[in-house]
Formats: C-alpha cells, structure tokens, sequence
C-alpha cells in the first residue's frame, strides 16, 4: 500500500490586482513577508509544480494521496480554485485523495468565518467513522484497502495576529485518536496520522511556541497508545524523518512546490507495518512544459505499485533545508 504524502504547496495569487480593503490588513501585513524575504518568488510556479509533481509521483504507483495543509498562502478563495485546478480530477476523489488544513489555509478570521477550506474541500471530509468524530469532521478516517488507515486532524487555528503560527489539536481530537486506532476496523492495519503542525523539529526537540503544536507531546502520547506508523506533517518547509522511541516516525512533507527544493515522499506499508519511505526530489522543469492536472479517471499508475518500484525498500534521510512556514 503506497501513499504519496505532499505539504505546504503554498499556492499564490498577484495580490497587487486586489484592493486592500478586499485583502484585509492581516494580509496586507503579510505581503510584507512575501515581498520582502521574497517569498513570494519561490511559489511563483506553485499550481504547475504541483501538476509536475502528481504526475511525477503517479508514474511509481500510488493508492492514496495525502496534503497535509497550507494549500493556500492567504486562505483566499482564487488560491483554493488554484490549488483544485492543479489537483484536476483527485480533488473530486475522496477515496483517493486526504486534505487537511494549514496555518495558512484559515488565516483570518473572515476565513473561517466563511468556511472557505470547507467549500473547496469539504466534500472530501466524510468520513469512515463518522461516530468518531469529535470536532466538526475531525478527526478524519479514510480505510485505504485492506491494509492502512488514514486519520486526519486539525491543527490549523487563527492566529490572533500576523506572525503567529501555533497550532492545538485539542483534547477533543486526541481522545478521539485513541478510539479510532482501537476500533475493529481500524486496528491491525498500518495507521498514518495527518496534522499539519510537526510535533517534533527535525532535531527532535519541541517548536517553538509561537509556530509549533501546542500538544505535540500529548499527541505523540496517543499516537504511541493507538499503535500509530506515522504522522505525517508539514508546516516546517523542510522534508525530514524522525523515529520517536516507542512511537511513530514523523514524516515532515516539507514544502513541496518550493523553487528549488520541489519534492515529496512515498510510504510503503500496510498490515500494521512500514516497509519504506522513499525519499524523491522533482527535477527542474523543462523550459516549455505542457502541463495537463492528472485525470484519474484514466491514470493507470493510480493503484498498487510496480513491481521495480517495491523491490528494495529504502530509508532515505532527508538533506536539511534551511526554512520554516
């Protein structure tokens, strides 16, 4: 069972076209960031990157797609069109395709208010349990065949001001966690968590408090009472793995559309078990590509992975990046 796991796409629009009253003041104070440290510059090509990539991925076999947040990099609703346009026909797949929230993706109040990551992406939010949930759709259970589990949680929450990027799963959520591992339809099977916020930096030490998760501990805690493989995460712009003693590996998705640093992860496992993740980097863009969004309708590599693609397993340690969202 292979799952291909993307984060922090960061898909932008030209906010110089907008009037600032339409933008707001909390965006207006965060193209401070996007002109200034040029950030702005590296998600320029963000929606074809992000074609570039799920091609690149479905040619080694893939039967779940995971995004584990900050699709968007103001929460506005041409980003999240962006961001569907670039999924093409996955967006509409459930079955196929896990999306979660980011800091990013509910970065004002009016935002949220509006429930604009609801309507571009609720539709895939049904979920496996529905009993289970405790927090709107949270957690979030997708049965990927026999063999794996996916629950998503939300972390994403408004920050009270610009520059705060915190984020709280809730003891809601957590609670929740523990019974959806222990289900009979759950257990036994290889169990990925997705949260957009990295309970742990790549150095296994605990974020900052003004950009980490809040309860990173106590969800690591549920994670090792429910049994959990991996969490798979984002928010921290580098890719990297850590093996939390007695717990989970923590996957960092990295951000995956990021000029020059463009990549992303397959997970092998299933049964209670992980047999590889694999590392891949995309490489550079011809200069006159023509780029389609993927149509699974009739993408043959959306399934079981080839043979050459599983032969070895490979743990392959991340190079560190030098960034953080």
């Amino acid at each position: 069972m292979r799952i291909l796991h993307i984060s922090d796409v960061h898909v932008q629009v030209d906010y110089d076209e907008r009037p600032w009253r339409k933008i707001g003041w909390r965006r207006i104070a965060a193209q401070l960031e996007l002109k200034l440290a040029r950030r702005a510059r590296r998600y320029a090509q963000a929606p074809q990157t992000l074609v570039r990539l799920l091609a690149d991925a479905m040619s080694h076999g893939v039967d779940h797609v995971v995004l584990s947040g900050d699709l968007t990099a103001l929460a506005l609703d041409d980003e999240f069109e962006g961001v569907r346009r670039s999924l093409g026909d996955l967006a509409d797949r459930a079955d196929l395709l896990t999306v979660i929230p980011g800091n990013h993706d509910v970065f004002t109040p009016g935002s949220l208010k509006k429930k604009r990551f609801d309507r571009w992406f609720g539709h895939l939010l049904d979920s496996d349990l529905p009993g289970l949930r405790s927090e709107g759709p949270w957690p979030h259970v997708r049965l990927v065949g026999e063999g794996a589990a996916i629950v998503g949680l939300c972390s994403a929450r408004v920050p009270p001001i610009p520059g705060i990027a915190a984020g709280d799963v809730g003891a809601d959520q957590l609670e929740a966690l523990v019974k959806i591992c222990a289900h009979p339809k759950v257990r036994g099977r290889t169990i990925h968590v997705v949260v957009h916020h990295a309970p742990l930096r790549p150095d296994g030490k605990v974020d900052r408090r003004d950009h980490g998760l809040v309860d990173s501990l106590r969800l690591l805690q549920a994670c090792k009472l429910g049994n959990v493989n991996t969490i798979l995460c984002g928010h921290i712009h580098n890719r990297f793995l850590y093996a939390v003693d007695g717990g989970p590996t923590i996957v960092g998705g990295g951000s995956s559309t990021w000029l020059g640093h463009e990549g992303y992860w397959l997970i092998d496992g299933e049964g209670g078990e992980l047999s590889g993740l694999h590392e891949r980097k995309l490489e550079a863009a011809p200069a006159a590509a023509n780029l389609v969004a993927p149509n699974v309708a009739t993408q043959p590599s959306v399934g079981p992975a080839p043979e050459k693609a599983t032969a070895s397993p490979l743990i392959v340690p991340a190079r560190p990046l030098a960034a953080a969202g």
